[in-house]
């Protein structure tokens, strides 16, 4: 079985038995923080309908946003790959940051600096609560992977994410991803 160490930068796939969870079916998160109080995690495959100068006028860019999950989703959160132009940024791992001064990326947003393979916004965060992931990782609702993509995981196409992590994992797997997400539709 598939046993990475629950830590932050890891990729969390649902489990193909995560059936009806709006949510978490089929969802690829980046865990962004995980320690003794909990974890924090952001989807990274569920683009909304919204872009970035939608929610947030002032800025001149219409890069996607993505449901992060269930938690705060009436807040708006980034990670990105150029701490060096956003500070105060916290590394994540493999040179992927959460955050940072917001005015600043708007002004190198607005001004052409930063581009949607650099950064993602997501509205909402996934969380958990001290030893919640681990029962339900216990409870195989999630798979733990290393982010073999490292900072491109930003650059990396949201539609067959999933699909395609999970067919990485072989053997008993390669079944599910070819399954539709609503079994009744098969």
């Amino acid at each position: 079985m598939f046993r990475e160490k629950i830590k932050k930068g890891v990729l969390l796939l649902a489990e193909p038995s995560i059936i009806g969870d709006v949510s978490f079916s089929r969802s690829v998160i980046l865990l962004a923080d995980h320690n003794e109080s909990g974890s924090v995690g952001f989807i990274l495959n569920k683009p909304l309908d919204f872009t970035v100068n939608d929610l947030v006028p002032d800025v001149e860019a219409s890069f996607v946003v993505y449901n992060g999950g269930p938690v705060e989703q009436d807040n708006l959160y980034f990670i990105h790959n150029i701490p060096d132009l956003i500070t105060n940024s916290i590394e994540i791992s493999d040179g992927i940051y959460w955050g940072g001064d917001f005015d600043i990326t708007r002004e190198l947003i607005n001004n052409g600096t930063i581009h949607k393979e650099n950064i993602r916004f997501f509205l909402g965060y996934t969380g958990w609560d001290h030893d919640q992931l681990e029962n339900e990782f216990e409870a195989n609702s999630w798979i733990v992977t290393l982010n073999n993509f490292k900072s491109k995981v930003l650059d990396t196409p949201s539609s067959e994410f999933w699909k395609a992590k999970i067919m990485e994992l072989g053997g008993e797997y390669v079944i599910w991803s070819n399954a539709p997400e609503n079994p009744i539709l098969n």
